[in-house]
């Protein structure tokens, strides 16, 4: 990647995040304290964009000058047929959350997947040969499942209430050698058991309604890895009723920094300032809730 601050030395990088609502993002946070750091001129700022003016905000980034911008909800999916290019991780994902403008073309990824996993096996090592219960079958799970098939875990199995959408999720992401199998909440009992990793997509237990669990306490296994999406609150009812039944836990905000940190990379041509990013977030997180 050619060092894109030699040849931008005049115009600074413009960079932003593009949602309904966007007041609570924390990627601003996140992005102008790395781009601070590394010393390269620019902005990252929120968007607010209502779904109507999707395909014209698009249009006008590039007009601006944007060097890319993130996408956030509502927005994952509706953005792809406005976009010149698709990655191989956003064709995969079938939701895009980072793209790329260069040369007047723009180019979708997703680095939700790819952040997850590289958070997963920070907290929780090698996870080849692993079985995985994923909770949920929407965009974010796909993103997750997507990137762990490439970890080549042992078998994946997908519960979420209506089955259908997760057996159409398997389908999309077809692989021989990963087993894929489908339950339902009411089955988790038989499934739990065999779990290695535990991974919570849904939204049950984010703030504000955070005394929801996807799973009873009782049923999670003794001393194995359980891992939410969810990074407000920090440490959801799941996490906190896991790490008394002595399972690693591991939250949200990992794979929030590492989409960050990886889709700064595709910006920059430069690593990410990762513990930087991370205690910055904290930080902000800190401040809200006080």
């Amino acid at each position: 990647m050619t060092d894109r601050n030699q040849e931008n030395k005049s115009n600074a990088l413009l960079l932003g995040v593009m949602g309904d609502p966007i007041g609570h993002s924390m990627s601003p946070v996140m992005h102008n304290i790395a781009l601070e750091a590394a010393g390269l001129p620019g902005m990252y700022v929120p968007l607010h964009v209502k779904p109507e003016h999707l395909a014209e905000a698009v249009t006008g980034a590039k007009a601006l000058g944007f060097a890319g911008f993130n996408v956030t909800i509502p927005h994952k999916v509706e953005i792809m047929k406005l976009l010149d290019e698709l990655d191989e991780s956003a064709i995969s994902c079938g939701a895009v959350n980072t793209v790329v403008i260069r040369d007047g073309r723009m180019k979708g990824y997703n680095t939700d997947g790819i952040g997850y996993v590289r958070s997963l096996r920070e907290e929780a090592g090698e996870l080849t040969g692993r079985q995985v219960t994923v909770l949920g079958a929407g965009g974010a799970a796909r993103g997750i499942i997507y990137a762990l098939l490439k970890e080549k875990v042992a078998g994946i199995t997908i519960v979420n209430r209506t089955v259908d959408k997760a057996v159409q999720l398997i389908k999309e992401l077809n692989t021989s050698d990963v087993v894929m199998q489908t339950a339902t909440y009411e089955e988790l009992s038989q499934y739990l058991p065999q779990t290695d990793i535990l991974i919570n997509t849904t939204s049950i237990g984010m703030h504000p309604n955070v005394d929801e669990t996807p799973v009873a306490a009782e049923q999670i296994p003794e001393g194995i890895i359980v891992s939410d999406l969810i990074y407000n609150p920090m440490e959801t009812r799941l996490l906190r009723e896991a790490r008394t039944r002595g399972c690693r836990t591991v939250g949200g905000l990992g794979m929030f920094i590492y989409q960050g940190a990886y889709a700064y990379e595709y910006w920059t041509g430069q690593d990410a300032p990762v513990s930087l990013m991370h205690s910055a977030v904290l930080e902000a997180l800190n401040h809200e809730h006080h």
